[in-house]
C-alpha cells in the first residue's frame, strides 16, 4: 500500500508533482531521486506487462515545454540506458506523438513529461503502452516499486538515440488532410485557407508551422507558437476563458477562416470558426460527433456527465446516433467507448466536454491535432460545397444560462460524504413533484425541470481525485438557474458535509 509521500503524486492515470522551485511555499517533490526511483519503477513495470527483460526493452521519452522538462528527460533517460534499454529521445513532442511511436517506431513503452494545463512549476510522468494510456492501478504498482526501493539490474549494452519524430507525426497529419480533402492541388490543400493557431506557448506550435504550412494555410494570424514553459501569455487550455478570448481575439484580428488552440502538451484542442465563435465544450463535442457519425449510422457518442440536453438531442434526432452520458474523467469515457466496441456496439467517438476526444479510427487516443485535423477537414469539404463550418451544427441547441459551483467537502472521509449526500438527494428528488431524475445518468445525480420550475437541469456529482462536488446547472430561459438552484438548495441547508456557497 501506498504510503502519504508516495500516494500524493498518483493523479488518476497520471503522475505528477512539484518539479521546480519557482512558487513560494510549494517545495519539490519531484527531486531527482524520485524520479529516477519512478522511471526504473516503469521499467519493472513495462518488463513484466510486456514478457520481456528490461535489457530488451525499446522505450521513447518525450517533453512538454516546461522548464523542468530538459531535466526530467535527462534523469529518466539515463535510467532507462542504465538498464540497457534502447532509448528513444524525442525532444519537445505532443503528449499524443509518444504514444504513436509505440506504432511507428515499435516501442515497447513510451513516457511523456507533462502536467497538462497545471502551472508551470509542475511536472509529471505519463505512460503508454501500444495498448494506450495505463489505468490508475498500474500506477499505483509504478509507484510501489518506487516506494518498496526496488531496480532494475544494471546492464551494459543501453543506448540512447536522438530522434526527431515530431515530423513523423506531422507528417501523418498532412498526409491524412491531402487524401481526405481530395483538392485539385493535392499537396496543397489548405491553399486559400487563413488558419490562426494558438499553441499558448506549450508543445503544438509544430501545427502550425510542419502541418498547416506545409499544406498551403496562410497561419499569419497565429500566436504563441514559440516553446516556453514558464507559460507568460496564457495558461495553455481550451478550457480556460482567457486562452479562448485569445484564439477568439486571433481570428477576428487576423480576419481567419479557422482558429485552433491546444493545451501545453496538445493531449486537448479547441476551434472557434470564421465569425469568431467558440468551437468548445457542447459545441466541440456536436462537431466531432457529427464527423465521427459519418459511415456510422446509428453509432453511439460517449461523453462524459455534464453535457447538456441540446447536445442529446443533436446527437439522436439531428445526427441520428445515440448518446452515452458516462462519467468525469477522458480515461473513463475512452474505457467505456472501448468495452461497448467489444461488446458490438458501434461507437465510434469518445470525447469529454474537456476537449479531450479519442476516435475509434486513431487507436482511441485523445488528441488534439488530431481532432483539429479533422475540423479542418470538414471545413475544407463543406467550402467545396459553398458551405460554412458553423452549418455543421445550426440545430444544436445550447442553453440560454449555464454555471457550476463548486462545493468543498468538509469531511476527512470526503468519498463516502460524497456519496451518502447523492444518496439522499437522490431519495428527496424522487420524492418531489417536478423533479425528473435522469435515467440515462451514470455519475452523481441529474434532476430535470419544466419550464415552470427553472426550464433546466442540474447535476451534482462527486469530483474524481478531489474533496469537491461540482454542481453544474444549466437552463433554457433566462434567470432559470437562480431557481433551479434555490429549489436545490432547500436541500443543501439540510444536509452536512459541504462548505455552501
Amino acid at each position: 500500500m501506498l504510503n502519504d509521500f508516495y500516494k500524493q503524486f498518483k493523479s488518476g492515470t497520471d503522475i505528477r508533482g512539484v518539479a521546480s522551485e519557482s512558487v513560494k511555499g510549494q517545495n519539490v517533490n519531484l527531486t531527482d531521486d524520485v524520479v529516477a526511483a519512478m522511471a526504473d519503477g516503469f521499467v519493472l513495470w513495462l518488463s513484466d506487462k510486456v514478457g520481456k527483460k528490461p535489457s530488451e526493452l525499446k522505450i521513447s521519452v518525450g517533453r512538454d515545454s516546461r522548464i523542468s522538462g530538459p531535466h526530467l528527460m535527462d534523469i529518466t533517460s539515463k535510467r532507462f540506458e542504465n538498464c540497457g534499454a534502447q532509448v528513444i529521445c524525442c525532444g519537445l513532442a505532443s503528449t499524443p506523438s509518444m504514444f504513436m511511436t509505440t506504432v511507428d517506431l515499435g516501442c515497447d513503452g513510451a513516457l511523456q513529461l507533462t502536467a497538462s494545463h497545471h502551472p508551470f512549476n509542475r511536472n509529471g510522468l505519463k505512460f503508454f503502452t501500444r495498448e494506450g494510456g495505463l489505468e490508475g492501478s498500474d500506477i499505483e504498482k509504478i509507484l510501489q516499486y518506487a516506494q518498496d526501493d526496488m531496480h532494475p539490474e544494471v546492464c551494459e549494452g543501453g543506448k540512447i538515440t536522438e530522434t526527431d519524430y515530431m515530423s513523423q507525426y506531422a507528417q501523418r497529419l498532412c498526409d491524412k488532410i491531402k487524401k481526405e480533402v481530395n483538392a485539385d492541388d493535392y499537396d496543397h490543400p489548405l491553399k486559400g485557407f487563413k488558419i490562426a493557431v494558438d499553441a499558448g506557448n506549450g508543445a503544438g506550435g509544430f501545427y502550425a508551422d510542419k502541418v498547416l504550412k506545409v499544406l498551403g494555410a496562410d497561419t499569419s494570424g497565429s500566436r504563441y507558437l514559440e516553446p516556453d514553459g514558464t507559460f507568460p501569455n496564457h495558461i495553455p487550455n481550451p478550457e480556460d476563458a482567457t486562452a479562448m478570448a485569445s484564439i477568439c481575439e486571433a481570428v477576428k484580428e487576423s480576419g481567419s477562416d479557422l482558429g485552433v488552440i491546444f493545451d501545453t502538451d496538445v493531449d486537448r484542442g479547441g476551434a472557434v470558426d470564421s465569425k469568431g465563435n467558440e468551437i468548445n465544450r457542447n459545441r466541440l463535442v456536436a462537431v466531432a460527433a457529427a464527423i465521427a457519425l459519418e459511415g456510422n449510422d446509428g453509432g453511439t457518442i460517449v461523453t462524459d456527465s455534464i453535457t447538456s440536453s441540446g447536445l442529446k438531442d443533436f446527437i439522436e434526432n439531428t445526427l441520428g446516433g445515440k448518446h452515452y452520458r458516462y462519467r468525469r474523467g477522458y480515461k473513463n469515457v475512452i474505457d467505456k467507448a472501448v468495452e461497448l466496441n467489444a461488446k458490438g456496439i458501434n461507437c465510434p467517438l469518445a470525447i469529454e466536454t474537456s476537449g479531450h476526444a479519442a476516435m475509434r479510427e486513431n487507436y482511441f487516443l485523445d488528441d488534439g491535432a488530431y481532432l483539429c485535423t479533422k475540423i479542418i477537414i470538414k471545413a475544407a469539404q463543406l467550402r467545396k460545397q459553398g458551405k460554412e463550418l458553423d452549418e455543421l451544427t445550426a440545430a444544436l441547441k445550447e442553453p440560454v444560462e449555464s454555471r457550476e459551483i463548486r462545493f468543498k467537502i468538509t469531511e476527512k472521509d470526503f468519498r463516502a460524504c460524497g456519496e451518502r449526500i447523492i444518496d439522499e438527494l437522490t431519495k428527496y428528488a424522487q420524492a418531489k413533484d417536478g423533479w425528473q431524475v435522469a435515467d440515462d445518468n451514470r455519475e452523481g445525480i441529474r434532476v430535470s425541470f419544466n419550464k415552470e420550475n427553472g426550464d433546466g437541469w442540474f447535476l451534482l456529482r462527486l469530483s474524481v481525485h478531489d474533496p469537491i462536488m461540482p454542481l453544474n446547472i444549466e437552463s433554457d430561459s433566462k434567470g432559470g438557474v437562480d431557481i433551479i438552484y434555490g429549489k436545490l438548495y432547500e436541500f443543501l441547508k439540510t444536509t452536512s458535509g459541504l462548505e455552501l456557497k
